[in-house]
């Protein structure tokens, strides 16, 4: 076979190599179907078409392409962001591909296969006066409470307001994405936080709505969560994603959702340095 490489921890390169092409489990060979769950609110990642109700995305492309060249089907079901992670511990799903980071708190249990970067942004409506992120200390800023982006907001209010003499950063929760973006809208919030991959199709959606402040405010990749016990799904998955960045369909499909910026040169394991 030709050899895989992805990176382990973030640091050492490792190459792997066998005599045989890694294999399906057997239980999912006779299946013929992976069963995968995704939070439908997130798009372009995961998301219902306005126009027809169908659940498409960019993470719905990237497993139906991959489902294909293994030779199974997808056997789809929909659950809150918050439940994804326990429908993977449960064996609901057979790994978990919805724009879910790559985060060292997480690999306890779980492994990623990293496959996008990304980094949490601020973002604001059109006419609001805030210029720069520092604009934002003392302000009522909304995000998802179950991702990773509280945490993030927090660390961020530390460093450039509370470090400076300003007020701290209020962190004001929300379901999901819709959710943030609503409370924004009415104005509950003055900002809001979404992974970066999120913006561009945000302000597609709703030409003239929100403006971006400043750059992503930390680094880190979304990953494929895989549990730690399920190496050869994780090892046959990783062959198959690396094959479609070196033949060009996984930028393809990346570029179809004008995210070709947020491309990997290859398959990572638990690189994210977060």
């Amino acid at each position: 076979m030709t050899p895989v490489s992805f990176f382990l921890g973030g640091a050492a390169l490792l190459a792997v190599t066998t005599a045989k092409a890694a294999e399906l489990p057997e239980a999912i060979r006779q299946a013929g179907a992976l069963r995968l769950t995704v939070n439908s609110t997130y798009a372009p990642m995961e998301y219902r078409d306005p126009s027809t109700n169908q659940l498409v995305g960019l993470d719905v492309d990237l497993a139906n392409e991959l489902a294909r060249r293994l030779g199974v089907k997808i056997i789809w079901s929909e659950t809150p962001f918050a439940e994804l992670i326990p429908a993977l511990q449960t064996k609901r799903a057979d790994f978990i591909i919805s724009g879910i980071s790559d985060r060292a708190s997480r690999r306890e249990t779980a492994d990623f296969i990293d496959y996008l970067a990304t980094g949490p942004q601020f973002f604001v409506l059109t006419d609001s006066a805030a210029k720069l992120p520092i604009d934002l200390c003392g302000r009522k800023v909304g995000t998802t409470r179950s991702t990773s982006f509280p945490v993030e907001i927090e660390k961020w209010s530390k460093q450039n307001c509370e470090a400076n003499g300003k007020p701290a950063v209020q962190y004001m929760p929300g379901e999901n994405s819709i959710d943030v973006r609503n409370q924004l809208k009415q104005g509950r919030i003055d900002a809001a936080v979404q992974g970066s991959e999120t913006l561009p199709y945000a302000q597609g959606q709703e030409a003239g709505k929100y403006r971006i402040v400043g750059e992503p405010f930390s680094t880190g990749y979304q990953g494929i969560m895989f549990r730690k016990d399920d190496a050869a799904l994780r090892e046959v998955v990783t062959e198959h994603l690396a094959a479609m960045i070196s033949d060009g369909s996984y930028k393809a499909i990346l570029d179809k959702y004008g995210l070709g910026a947020n491309a990997v040169a290859q398959p990572m394991m638990n690189a994210s340095p977060q």
